[in-house]
């Protein structure tokens, strides 16, 4: 462990461990089998990347994308360490050149698709090499039961026949306990080890609305985060052509990602996006999984996920390096069925699981609970309170309504009233006393019920309704999306149970407190300093074709602007600077502070 210490800084410029690290990397080094499950940001790349500079042989690493495969090892060859990949993309010199290294050993980490490790002439390549052991990054792609589910990883379980005596290590950033078991299971690694570790993000600001003009939502999230990076996720391809076209209308600058683009344009805008050519990315959820990108700033979600685990992979990519990050999710009860018609071609074994794992997101997006407690216990954790100033939920301070119940049972009455046939839109225009032309023609204007919310909007009934879903009063039947009344609701129409509704929120003191949250972080920081640093950061990437972030993290860059270091010890000192980097670029830097400083002064 105290090689692992010296590594980190030396090669990291970290001083510590984060949570769960020690544990993980002591199991590599003891060559004890593991599945280790830590959130986006917890430092999982660093568990198998450190003791593969300790160990005897050369690691391998699986990996799922090119993308991501290049960015990681762009990332460790920028800290001096001896890394590389084979992959479809490269030339036969290249590929000459990675393997001259593998054969002389002076290759620490090798990364490999799946697909490419269990081809037999591979294997037996690899057999005439010292392993010292393998990593399966992104392993919840070996279960059915994970949210992303690749048949090729299920191949893997091979290794342990084909190189008996090297230990297997398993690491994912989202893994409920039965794909964790799963996992397990499908590599054949027995008992392995199962280092689990909180899933919250803390620096992540949560929040979930419901669809009311999408795109001016979408801009207030934008207009927060001026020149900063974030993605918007859409769930088909025609919203994101759309979304990407309304805001360069507006004078944004975005870039559309979806599958049916063609491959060098999609490649092309990635680049851009890692390399801040451009500021926003909107995308269907192919992409991501194969960016490494640190200083995301925001997600916005203009329609609601397929899964919790799919939000807390595409949330999860913003704040990698430890700073604060908004995600808002929009969503509307439309997004179930544009779901389910892009699910309905998969097996019924499949679609069971992924239409329940659906309705968990829906049950999360109504829900009144912290969203942080949320997350975390869908994970099987505890979460002890709430995150007080980190979510929608506790930083609007809603109140409870005095009328939670006499509300409530106007609400179930009018399901009742319509013979539980009608769903949550209009049970809400009937109970508002809408004039909506199918209402009238449906007669629903004569009932006793209609009109019983007049003096509220149309817009707070529905979110009651999705309130009372959310506390099971109420449940949508999944074909149709019509509401029926369950035990709890029956139990609140005799007065037995009082629901918890909440008052109208006053959204834009949420705002403020959201800006608040973001500002903190940015105490004592020189601001000025740090987006010269940045430009600074630009061009140096620039030049050496790397993402910006390879060269230095927005928290080192935000450290050196609160420290401003004018010599290379004090440099050295810094937040994510190992000696490495500091040899590269420690003159640079302390030069642009140096004159930075004489010029204010």
């Amino acid at each position: 462990m105290k090689n692992l210490l010296t590594i980190l800084k030396k090669y990291w410029g970290y001083d510590r461990f984060l949570a769960y690290q020690k544990e993980a990397m002591g199991c590599v080094l003891e060559g004890r089998e593991s599945v280790v499950v830590l959130p986006t940001g917890g430092g999982k790349s660093l568990c198998f990347q450190a003791p593969a500079l300790v160990l005897d042989g050369m690691a391998v690493v699986v990996s799922p994308l090119i993308s991501l495969m290049k960015d990681q090892v762009d990332a460790l060859i920028a800290n001096g360490i001896p890394a590389g990949y084979i992959n479809s993309s490269m030339t036969s010199v290249e590929r000459r050149a990675v393997d001259s290294r593998i054969r002389d050993g002076s290759l620490k980490l090798l990364y490999i698709s799946p697909e490419r490790l269990v081809m037999d002439s591979f294997i037996e390549y690899l057999k005439r090499v010292k392993l010292s052991f393998v990593a399966i990054d992104e392993a919840h792609c070996i279960s059915a039961w994970g949210h992303d589910f690749r048949p090729e990883y299920r191949k893997l379980k091979t290794l342990k026949e084909e190189f008996p005596g090297i230990a297997i290590h398993a690491y994912t950033a989202t893994a409920t306990e039965p794909v964790r078991e799963d996992i397990a299971s499908e590599l054949n690694i027995g008992t392995p080890e199962f280092i689990v570790g909180f899933f919250d993000r803390p620096n992540l600001i949560y929040s979930v609305k419901r669809v009311d003009k999408r795109l001016n939502q979408v801009i207030e999230v934008l207009e927060r985060h001026p020149g900063e990076s974030g993605i918007i996720y859409c769930i088909r391809r025609a919203d994101v052509d759309t979304v990407c076209s309304q805001l360069i209308e507006k004078g944004y600058n975005a870039l559309p990602y979806h599958a049916g683009m063609n491959t060098a344009d999609r490649t092309r805008n990635q680049e851009r996006f890692i390399r801040e050519r451009t500021d926003i990315i909107v995308a269907t959820i192919a992409f991501g999984m194969g960016i490494d990108k640190s200083n995301v700033r925001f997600i916005v979600h203009s329609g609601m996920p397929k899964s919790i685990e799919h939000y807390q992979q595409e949330s999860g990519r913003a704040g990698r390096d430890g700073l604060e990050a908004e995600c808002l999710l929009i969503f509307s009860d439309a997004d179930l069925g544009t779901w389910s018609y892009i699910l309905k071609d998969q097996s019924a074994e499949v679609k069971d699981i992924t239409m329940k794992k659906l309705y968990r997101m829906y049950d999360y997006c109504v829900g009144l609970e912290c969203r942080h407690k949320a997350l975390v216990n869908y994970f099987g954790q505890e979460y002890d309170s709430t995150c007080e100033n980190s979510c929608d939920i506790c930083l609007e301070n809603v109140e409870v309504s005095s009328d939670a119940l006499q509300i409530a049972q106007k609400i179930l009455s009018n399901v009742k009233r319509l013979n539980e046939y009608f769903g949550a839109d209009h049970n809400a225009k009937v109970l508002t006393g809408s004039k909506d032309k199918r209402l009238l023609k449906l007669r629903h204007d004569q009932i006793s019920t209609y009109g019983l919310l007049k003096d509220y909007s149309y817009r707070q009934v529905r979110i009651w309704i999705d309130q009372l879903l959310g506390q099971g009063c109420l449940v949508k039947v999944e074909e149709f999306g019509t509401l029926k009344i369950e035990e709890a609701g029956w139990q609140v129409l005799r007065g037995e149970i009082i629901p918890k509704l909440l008052e109208p929120p006053k959204p834009r003191e949420a705002q403020k407190k959201i800006k608040r949250a973001v500002a903190q972080s940015w105490e004592d920081v020189d601001t000025k300093l740090f987006e010269r640093l940045r430009s600074l950061r630009i061009i140096l990437a620039e030049k050496r074709h790397v993402p910006a972030y390879i060269i230095f993290s927005d928290n080192a860059l935000r450290d050196m602007a609160r420290r401003k270091p004018e010599t290379m010890d004090e440099f050295l000192m810094g937040y994510g600077v190992g000696e490495i980097k500091a040899q590269t670029f420690g003159e640079i830097f302390t030069k642009e502070i140096r004159d930075y400083l004489e010029e204010i002064r």
